[in-house]
């Protein structure tokens, strides 16, 4: 079977490690029986081994039933999601592998179950959420589990991922967050995330430009992102009408009311930072799924 594992932008400005969207966007992974214990194809030398993500996650699930794993083939069809990028392309794999083990394994589980074993490998919640139960996720924990709502967004909202030619790691990333906060940077998050929420249900660009502002992760991991600046000038001078970090970056996404704004954007960056990337993002409302 060939699962879709879709890509996701979390956090969205305020909502530190809560906040996630799915995008059309995909990595095609291949699982099929195989007569030796593991085969992985299709990706580099060194991800080839039994701590590949999909196969950690694969395995983890049928030790959750308690059934013995069976030798597996893992090829990677495709690869549409850039890596260490903050699009998500961890938490796609780990859902692929965690879909591949319920279906080949016919265990039934749920994908609030699902979910609840690929957080354990991710260590939260918040890209797995939007990739395993599609659309825009808001996600806590409650001990082990996790508890996830969905929200409506916007169609009057356009989305575009502007990546630059620089990985950034989830690791290095958190290293440079705050051990602690005050109450005024608490307050401030909460209200931002309450208002952005609100934005991105309502397609209310001006409030989202305000409310997307952040005082726990973005004012840290700017400085990690190369030409940020200038590339978030450059994009807010040519239709974006907000901008946050992808996830833990290096990825920003821009946001607009303007259906065509991804184009003039591509056209602009080529011009004044050859090297990345630009491209429109489609909202994946029904997330990962075996196709």
């Amino acid at each position: 079977m060939i699962i879709n594992a879709c890509a996701s932008s979390a956090n969205l400005g305020p909502g530190f490690d809560c906040f996630g969207i799915a995008w059309k966007r995909y990595n095609r992974v291949e699982f099929l029986p195989y007569d030796g214990k593991l085969r992985i194809t299709g990706c580099p030398e060194e991800f080839c081994t039994e701590e590949n993500l999909a196969y950690r996650a694969y395995l983890a699930v049928v030790r959750e039933a308690g059934v013995e794993p069976m030798g597996i083939s893992i090829s990677f069809v495709s690869s549409d999601i850039p890596i260490s990028r903050g699009l998500g392309s961890s938490a796609a794999l780990i859902s692929a592998g965690v879909i591949a083990a319920n279906e080949l394994h016919g265990l039934g589980y749920s994908r609030q179950k699902l979910l609840e074993i690929a957080t354990v490998i991710e260590g939260h919640p918040d890209n797995l959420a939007p990739v395993l139960l599609g659309g825009m996720t808001v996600s806590a924990m409650d001990g082990e589990k996790v508890i996830s709502a969905k929200y409506e967004l916007s169609d009057k909202l356009h989305f575009a991922a502007l990546v630059p030619d620089a990985q950034l790691s989830t690791a290095l990333a958190r290293s440079v967050l705050p051990k602690e906060l005050s109450r005024a940077d608490a307050v401030f998050n909460v209200s931002h995330a309450a208002l952005t929420l609100k934005a991105l249900e309502s397609g209310d660009t001006a409030l989202l430009r305000f409310a997307m502002q952040d005082r726990i992760h973005q004012p840290y991991r700017e400085k990690l992102i190369p030409d940020f600046e200038s590339a978030k000038a450059l994009a807010l001078s040519n239709g974006a009408d907000a901008l946050c970090i992808s996830g833990a970056g290096s990825t920003l996404l821009a946001i607009s009311s303007e259906a065509d704004f991804a184009g003039r954007l591509s056209y602009a960056f080529g011009t004044a930072f050859p090297k990345w990337q630009v491209f429109g993002l489609l909202p994946d409302a029904n997330g990962a799924d075996v196709i």
